[in-house]
């Protein structure tokens, strides 16, 4: 049976209950004020070692683990694969032996490869935790965007959150969708009719190949990067032609609740799928995402620990 306080690893949101989630955004809360002290430091994963296997590039998210581990007192090793043996030929599962070799207790994992993670998951004692595994999934975004959707919103439940953008190239639209949906959100979707995902009928979401129907009267707007790096071909004419369209400014966003709330899970395309107007402005709560993912990163490494039983209560 699932308990909701611990995690033997986390490789995506889709098939966690609503307990376990509701237990990782509640933890999280706790680790926030951890950040807010003099001495941002506590005790809990003295004496684990954390590795931080980034084979894909990333800024925001590897740094963002970096910080949480270090801030429960983990030990922390870098990976990537440049200046690795992968990029001589290794296998995934030969590199992740020899790191095993090394007595590691977690293992943050970014890669290419969709199922990496599980790959890994199954063949190794650590605790595996996913940072992106190409399109799938990327749990540790979606947390973060529902913890600061209940921070600012006080409630999950009933919320009518829009994603809007390149939807089926993204990961994080995929791990906000299995997660919202858990904890009772109402999710719509807007983007290009060659950006919706196949089979996306299977969802109960609603679809639109325009932004205005989308946004009307939501809660919480999220845009996405067009991801032109898993593209095998440009799917739009041109990115003027996308702003035009798809991009949030200031007009559009008056189509939401008044105190609707502007998400982006970075980078950001300034002027393509948002304007620096809205980026910047005070239902802007981007930064607040950067900063809500240390805790919530926090956390994941906590309840993982718990799990392995190498965390100091």
């Amino acid at each position: 049976m699932e308990n909701p306080n611990t995690l033997n690893h986390l490789l995506a949101l889709e098939g966690l209950s609503k307990e376990t989630v509701t237990s990782i955004l509640d933890h999280a809360v706790g680790f926030k004020e951890v950040s807010k002290r003099r001495i941002k430091k506590v005790p809990p994963l003295r004496g684990v070692t954390v590795v931080l296997f980034f084979i894909e590039n990333s800024t925001r998210t590897r740094i963002s683990f970096e910080v949480a581990a270090k801030r429960l007192s983990a030990d922390t090793l870098n990976f990537s694969a440049s200046t690795s043996s992968l990029s001589k030929g290794e296998t995934l599962l030969d590199t992740a032996k020899n790191l095993m070799a090394m007595q590691p207790d977690i293992i943050v994992m970014r890669h290419f490869a969709p199922g990496a993670a599980k790959f890994l998951s199954e063949r190794i004692p650590a605790g595996i935790v996913n940072a992106g595994d190409g399109p799938h999934a990327h749990p540790t975004q979606a947390l973060l965007d529902m913890y600061t959707m209940r921070e600012r919103k006080g409630r999950l439940e009933g919320l009518e959150v829009a994603i809007v953008g390149d939807i089926a190239h993204s990961r994080v639209a995929r791990s906000n969708i299995h997660g919202l949906l858990t904890m009772g959100a109402k999710v719509r979707l807007a983007g290009p009719r060659t950006m919706l995902p196949t089979m996306i009928d299977r969802f109960p979401v609603s679809v639109h190949d325009r932004i205005e129907p989308a946004i009307e009267g939501a809660d919480v707007v999220m845009m996405l990067r067009i991801q032109k790096e898993r593209m095998g071909k440009d799917l739009f004419p041109s990115d003027r032609e996308y702003a035009r369209v798809f991009g949030l400014d200031s007009q559009k966003l008056k189509l939401a609740k008044p105190d609707c709330l502007v998400m982006h899970p970075g980078p950001m395309n300034r002027g393509v799928e948002i304007t620096p107007e809205v980026a910047d402005s005070t239902q802007s709560v981007i930064l607040e995402q950067v900063e809500n993912g240390v805790a919530v990163r926090m956390a994941v490494l906590f309840m993982v620990a718990r799990h392995l039983g190498v965390s100091e209560e």
